[in-house]
């Protein structure tokens, strides 16, 4: 990382290398079709999912800059262990004290993702309900860590949003849960102990980054996994006469699902 590059990995690279073994399981199911039918109860096809896990991976080393807080000491080039994870502490040579900035894999991807399974799928109140209840535990959950702001265990998201989500809804399970774990993890961890950044002397304070950026990942893993082993058989497709479904494009008593809940 540059000193002056508000731009870093927010983990080791072995935690990096181990989300992406995670990764490549998943890929490796996908294409064996295990994991389709998953995949379009989201409202992806197989490929744009993939797509979204992989932006969600990549784009965790960039932080889109927001606010400056008051110069303060801070710490640098330094590793801090926080529920057995460890996070890294970016190198800081004169560091003009805290940068707030939103991180585009952690909070970025997982917000716009959010709204529009919101969207697709008309979750409103469940959606509100499964957001409120991953927020308080959350939240509950979240530490100040000095040097690196704030954090929290990494299973708490998907966990908590796997069992909110079947709670409200086992058809639906897998969107909710990752609408539920992204957006509850962001606003019990994140925008709810700002206030306290300031003065645990972390260089960058990043909104989906470093102590919640593993736990909002894998939340859309377990989303996927969800709809595909809990999620009710449904009847199978069958093709119009003289022709055939879309690849890519579920049938019509499931896009149809939603409205009908």
């Amino acid at each position: 990382m540059s000193p002056n590059s508000p731009h870093y990995l927010p983990l080791p690279l072995s935690y990096y290398t181990i989300l992406a073994g995670i990764l490549l399981v998943v890929i490796a199911i996908v294409e064996l079709r295990a994991l389709r039918y998953a995949y379009l109860r989201i409202g992806l096809s197989s490929r744009a999912a993939l797509i979204l896990l992989l932006a969600s991976l990549g784009g965790s080393y960039f932080n889109i800059p927001v606010a400056q807080l008051p110069s303060s000491q801070v710490l640098a080039n330094a590793q801090i262990s926080f529920f057995g994870m460890r996070y890294v502490i970016p190198v800081a040579v004169e560091w003009p004290g805290t940068l707030i900035a939103i991180n585009v894999g952690g909070a970025l991807i997982p917000i716009l993702m959010s709204l529009y399974l919101l969207i697709r799928y008309r979750l409103w109140w469940r959606a509100a309900v499964a957001v409120a209840a991953v927020t308080i535990v959350c939240h509950g959950f979240a530490a100040p860590v000095r040097g690196l702001g704030i954090a929290m265990p990494v299973f708490v998201p998907p966990l908590v949003a796997a069992t909110v989500a079947l709670l409200l809804s086992r058809r639906l399970a897998a969107p909710l849960a990752y609408v539920g774990g992204s957006l509850g993890a962001l606003i019990g961890a994140d925008l709810l102990n700002l206030a306290q950044v300031q003065g645990l002397g972390a260089p960058i304070a990043s909104i989906g980054g470093a102590g919640t950026f593993d736990g909002v990942f894998l939340t859309g893993i377990v989303a996927v996994l969800l709809a595909s082993f809990v999620d009710p058989p449904l009847p199978p497709r069958r093709a119009p006469p003289g022709g055939e479904l879309p690849a890519d494009r579920p049938p019509p008593h499931i896009e149809a699902s939603a409205t009908a809940e």
